[in-house]
């Protein structure tokens, strides 16, 4: 099936790029596919968050509906890897939307931010308040690292210190990929935080969604839940790898800096490849040879990329101060050669990108969800922003989970079809209820 013109149309109107300080520190690389080894594994992090880590209430509304309390506590990523988040990502802050009646038991469904889904109002006005009129449902809105905090619902305007987003980063277009990957070490533990918190409040059930990238974000967290859980993740699909290296969105990738970090630092090929674990039948294959002739091509990539760059700034004089068909042809011939080049170039940085992310977004990389009968994965046929042509299917990596398929693309899915995502939460939330009715309120 093909993919959705207003996905490709949508992506053209956007002009920023993605990655623009490249792949980020190899120091920083090492440090969190290291604590992917160890997130990974559920029964590894059991541990890891206190079941009493603090959490505070510091301001709430009440509305005609609901009450709207919003918190905040530090993110465990900060005291477990030191210094790998950015200072304005440290205080996690979430926003808690209860109805004033309760229809059935205390339903709390936490949702996670889609790329882009700054703010609390979004996910509040389209998800939060009307699964408050339909199902009596509380939700948990929690902020992503990397992404601003403001809310024009609140009275009084938050504290500075209620910015994740990096001073030095343009809107919600990451900097770096590590920072990608740091992003999604931070939610898993701080949704951990949260769903303790909730346990001990005395909500239940609890259960998790996203849309997008909240849906692979979602997912990664409850992988690292120790007990059944609903989990509804929307327009996600198992590995972000196709999203940045064959989906609309590879084209806002800045590949041109991603080549040439890749090319010049010898420390992506001779040691970041040799900690990326996941070798599936659709992931990134690392190849010995590859790290053997690093020298070679280092040197052949040099001289290729010094050309590159004299024949787009010297061609034009080149081409008429020969002024001759042969000198013409000379010019085309290299041409020909840089492109072959560049071509092999930007092959290599593509392979390294999908080895980099199926490291530390492949859903095979990380621990089955407890009941995965309680997964209900919804998906856009034509999604032009998460490709599935290739890779792993969720059904393949969780046996047991329903897959539902609704028509279009990702963005008009987004648009109009939130009362689809909304019904597949309660579906989930019901068929939890139906099957652990020994832990019903």
């Amino acid at each position: 099936m093909g993919v959705s013109r207003l996905d490709v149309f949508y992506r053209r109107l956007l002009l920023t790029k993605l990655f623009i300080g490249g792949w980020g520190k190899p120091e920083d690389l090492k440090r969190i596919f290291e604590f992917r080894k160890l997130i990974g594994d559920r029964e590894k992090c059991k541990s890891l968050v206190p079941e009493d880590y603090p959490v505070h209430i510091d301001k709430s509304e009440e509305h005609s509906d609901c009450h709207i309390h919003n918190g905040y506590f530090i993110s465990p990523l900060h005291h477990l890897v030191p210094g790998i988040l950015p200072p304005e990502a440290v205080k996690a802050r979430f926003q808690f939307i209860v109805p004033k009646r309760w229809q059935k038991n205390q339903p709390v469904c936490v949702h996670l931010a889609g790329t882009g889904d700054h703010f609390f109002w979004r996910r509040r006005t389209l998800m939060a308040r009307p699964m408050v009129k339909e199902a009596g449902m509380a939700s948990l809105l929690l902020e992503n690292p990397y992404y601003i905090l403001s809310d024009t619902a609140l009275t009084k305007p938050l504290p500075s210190h209620g910015l994740r987003k990096p001073k030095d980063q343009l809107r919600s277009c990451l900097k770096n990929v590590s920072d990608l990957f740091v992003m999604g070490g931070a939610l898993i533990l701080e949704s951990t935080v949260l769903l303790r918190w909730l346990e001990k409040e005395g909500y239940w059930p609890l259960g998790m969604t996203g849309i997008s990238m909240g849906g692979y974000m979602a997912s990664l967290a409850v992988t690292n839940w120790p007990k059944p859980i609903p989990l509804i993740p929307c327009l996600s699909w198992s590995t972000a790898s196709s999203v940045f290296t064959a989906g609309v969105l590879s084209r806002a990738v800045n590949w041109r800096e991603l080549e040439k970090q890749y090319t010049f630092n010898s420390v992506y090929e001779k040691e970041i490849i040799q900690l990326l674990e996941y070798c599936g039948a659709d992931s990134f294959k690392m190849s010995q040879e590859l790290s053997e002739r690093h020298k070679l091509l280092c040197v052949d990539r040099f001289f290729t990329l010094s050309r590159r760059r004299r024949h787009e700034t010297d061609c034009e004089q080149h081409t008429l101060s020969s002024g001759t068909s042969s000198g013409l042809t000379l010019d085309h011939q290299s041409l020909k050669v840089d492109d072959a080049q560049g071509s092999r170039l930007h092959s290599e940085a593509i392979s390294f990108m999908k080895g980099v992310m199926d490291e530390c977004t492949h859903m095979a990389n990380f621990s089955v969800p407890v009941d995965p009968s309680l997964i209900i994965v919804v998906q856009a046929t034509m999604d032009a922003y998460v490709p599935r042509t290739g890779v792993l299917s969720l059904r393949d990596i969780w046996p047991g989970c329903e897959v539902r398929y609704l028509k279009g693309g990702h963005i008009s899915a987004y648009l109009f079809k939130q009362n689809v995502f909304r019904q597949a939460i309660y579906d989930a939330f019901e068929r939890f209820c139906l099957k652990y009715p020994q832990q019903s309120h």
